[in-house]
């Protein structure tokens, strides 16, 4: 029981604000690379956001289906494209 509350606490420990998950998922959406790595993220950021904080951004983006990581680094994924998603779930090829 004790372990579960170390681990929660741990994982709010680097809990981002929504300030800081918009600020992320802002350089994500307007990068004009299709690839950046964390380190490069980090320096394009407006404001510093500790490591942790920013893998626990990363995961939620790529939960939420706005990013994929690979070995070669972060890719916006996510389209707001009504017609796109549209098509994509109903399985018509275009």
């Amino acid at each position: 029981m004790q372990d579960q509350k170390q681990m929660i606490e741990q994982r709010f420990e680097h809990s981002p604000t929504l300030n800081t998950v918009l600020m992320v998922e802002n350089v994500l959406e307007n990068m004009n690379e299709t690839v950046i790595k964390v380190a490069e993220l980090k320096r394009r950021l407006p404001k510093k956001v500790n490591h942790n904080t920013l893998k626990v951004i990363l995961e939620y983006l790529e939960e939420s289906s706005k990013i994929t990581v690979s070995l070669k680094g972060i890719t916006w994924i996510h389209n707001q494209n009504k017609n796109l998603r549209n098509a994509i779930g109903k399985g018509l090829e275009l």
